[in-house]
């Protein structure tokens, strides 16, 4: 497997992004599917494996640290807080909450740690900046957690390049993460930009589009009620129709090309530069291997092009989220 720098370390190319295992997609698969899968990325050569507190409300970070505590010297650990599962009724019944406060952070890390049963973790990002406090309070837990030992290095998710520059000034960021696909494009406006100014890797979440751009595209029809995709609006069933009309355009450039669809998102992601790497999720070790398949994938500047002018912010109808999703990230819009 090729190699890129996250942070300070060296890593696969393209790495793991475990949530589907356990969150976001409708029900998740069986535990013994879940360690199957794990361990199939890493006989594949994927040395960067994504979780976060939120995902299955601590039961993914749970999965990954049972399957692959045993091995930790083999893999970049990454994890998140700042947004996780909280009972707020007393009922059982956890709720997504962003919770930005420095002792948060700190219990959050601690209650990580358990699940992911190691001492320390070598990527920690805040999942949602808590816009209720300023953005050098989180930073500043995350830095005491270095200084402790528990986390090697900082990371940002779904922020904007003005918020970058503010954490960046009170202890270096390792990494940002934000979706980023031919069919999201916001990082383009300033966020790598700001990234490549200050030496900072870029990690691209939902990579192939939500499934979009695969062989087999989600039918939205068949949705499960706690798919989260029922919420964006690029998967509303008018916005979805005329984007799947892209759809023609953009296989017939994967024949050409000679790959998979998935692997022509991925390999249009690994040609924008070497400080980004994409994190792809599934739940099947069939489409593991077909996205990991995509580090061998050469596209020449016309074919870039082309892929370029298919799928674009003009092109795909719909924002990525609704208003309340919207509303929760710090990224520029189109």
């Amino acid at each position: 497997m090729q190699q890129r720098k996250l942070g300070p370390f060296s890593v696969s190319a393209i790495g793991l992004g475990c949530m589907n295992l356990s969150h976001a997609y409708g029900a998740p698969p069986s535990p013994e599917q879940g360690e199957q899968l794990l361990l199939a990325a890493l006989d594949a050569g994927v040395t960067h494996f994504d979780t976060a507190a939120l995902y299955g409300f601590g039961a993914n970070e749970t999965l990954v640290g049972k399957v692959l505590s045993p091995h930790r010297s083999r893999f970049t650990l990454a994890s998140k807080c700042g947004m996780s599962g909280v009972d707020l009724n007393g009922d059982g019944k956890p709720v997504r909450v962003i919770d930005g406060r420095p002792e948060t952070i700190k219990a959050t890390c601690e209650a990580a740690l358990k699940r992911l049963r190691t001492e320390v973790i070598d990527l920690y990002y805040l999942h949602r900046w808590d816009k209720k406090l300023p953005i050098e309070d989180s930073v500043g837990a995350l830095a005491d957690l270095v200084r402790e030992g528990k986390i090697r290095s900082i990371g940002l998710s779904e922020v904007s390049a003005a918020t970058i520059r503010k954490a960046h000034a009170v202890h270096p960021v390792a990494a940002v993460q934000t979706e980023y696909s031919l069919w999201t494009r916001n990082p383009e406006i300033a966020v790598l930009d700001t990234c490549r100014e200050l030496g900072i890797s870029f990690v691209a979440f939902s990579p192939v589009a939500r499934g979009f751009l695969t062989g087999a595209p989600p039918d939205v029809a068949a949705f499960e009620a706690k798919d989260i995709r029922r919420a964006m609006p690029r998967f509303a069933p008018q916005n979805y129709a005329q984007n799947l009309r892209l759809l023609d355009g953009y296989q017939a450039i994967a024949r050409e090309v000679g790959c998979t669809p998935a692997q022509l998102a991925l390999a249009w992601l690994l040609h924008q530069g070497q400080d980004i790497l994409p994190i792809p999720g599934t739940t099947r070790v069939d489409h593991l291997l077909d996205d990991l398949g995509a580090v061998n994938v050469k596209l020449d500047a016309a074919v870039l092009a082309r892929l370029d002018a298919l799928i674009n912010q003009n092109t795909v109808v719909g924002s990525r989220y609704n208003d309340q999703g919207n509303s929760e990230v710090d990224t520029e819009t189109f």
